[in-house]
């Protein structure tokens, strides 16, 4: 087998669970993604969303890195737009120095919560001289190598401390002009198809990146749902839901319901806005089966790590799933 298996957690709170329940969930999840050989184990970020837990990637990075020992743990990814870069950068250089040679930051642009929680993150006044997010990612950059250009009036400022191995740098994206950011700032590219399922639009994303990135290889994040049989993966996808909302003038995202799809609009105080319902894209079936696509998908992208993201709203079932994918894997490479 020609390629790594990561996972993605999102910490989800299932019907009647506490916060509590679902991060030590988390953690369990990390010490056997480790002991069943998953290569990394991402967080992610998500604001004023009852059900999931995980709005503080930094923190759980911390306390998951201090209860694994050799599993790579990282941010799957911290939304950029929210935050100062120098901070990031202190942030993950503190994890990269707890936790040497194992910590990976992944940023995103998404806002990851509705505009009322970015409101919350960023202020509640409009800053107009926040920067771009590749100015943003380009200083994030810049802190966690030398510093800024000598030209900047805080080049004599560094993010301490300073670690012996720095986090592993990856931006999280599903577009060509991610792809051409990441490749030009230097950064590994993750594609989201689990949000982007266009095989067209994979394609002319990877080729890119991989032309301006000299051949550095992209991964590639998947929705994933393995079971003992291909009809109860099937079961188990026909209770996942996916729209996208379009705001006139704005940014589109991906919620879960119509209901969010419609408070997403209504908290961006938009007039004219348009949702769409999506198909999940879901690979699912049969872990044996799941590996086939997998590999059909390395073998035509070239692509070496896969990154599972599973969408199953049953804790039982979702930690089968992963289970069952990587005996299957186990089972392929004897």
């Amino acid at each position: 087998m020609g390629y790594a298996l990561s996972l993605l957690d999102k910490s989800p709170v299932f019907n009647g669970e506490t916060a509590h329940a679902a991060l030590k969930r988390s953690v369990a999840l990390a010490r056997q993604a480790e002991e069943w050989g998953f290569h990394r184990f991402w967080v992610a970020e998500h604001h004023d969303t009852p059900d999931v837990a995980s709005s503080s990637p930094e923190v759980l990075i911390a306390f998951i890195a201090a209860h694994t020992s050799t599993i790579r743990i990282g941010s799957g990814g911290v939304m950029l737009q929210h935050y100062s870069p120098y901070k990031v950068a202190e942030n993950f250089n503190v994890l990269a120095s707890l936790a040497p040679g194992r910590i990976d930051l992944g940023v995103g642009k998404a806002p990851g919560g509705l505009p009322f929680s970015t409101r919350a993150l960023q202020g509640l006044l409009p800053r107009a001289e926040k920067q771009d997010f590749a100015a943003q990612l380009e200083q994030l950059g810049a802190f966690l190598d030398d510093g800024l250009p000598v030209s900047h009036p805080l080049a004599s400022v560094r993010a301490t401390p300073l670690p012996a191995a720095a986090a592993e740098r990856f931006l999280l994206g599903a577009s060509p002009d991610s792809a051409i950011l990441a490749a030009t700032q230097g950064w590994n590219f993750v594609f989201a198809s689990h949000l982007n399922g266009d095989e067209e639009v994979l394609k002319q994303t990877l080729d890119i990146y991989t032309g301006k990135s000299q051949g550095q290889k992209p991964l590639l994040a998947v929705g994933v749902v393995a079971a003992e049989t291909d009809s109860e993966a099937e079961q188990l996808v026909g209770d996942i839901q996916h729209f996208k909302v379009h705001v006139e003038g704005g940014q589109s995202v991906t919620v879960g319901s119509v209901e969010q799809a419609e408070e997403y609009a209504r908290q961006a105080g938009a007039s004219s806005y348009r949702i769409e319902k999506k198909t999940p894209n879901v690979i699912r079936g049969s872990a044996r089966k799941v590996l086939c696509e997998l590999d059909r998908l390395h073998k035509r992208f070239g692509i070496g790590e896969f990154v599972i993201d599973t969408p199953i709203r049953d804790a039982a079932k979702r930690l089968s799933s992963i289970q069952l994918l990587a005996q299957a894997q186990h089972a392929l490479a004897a």
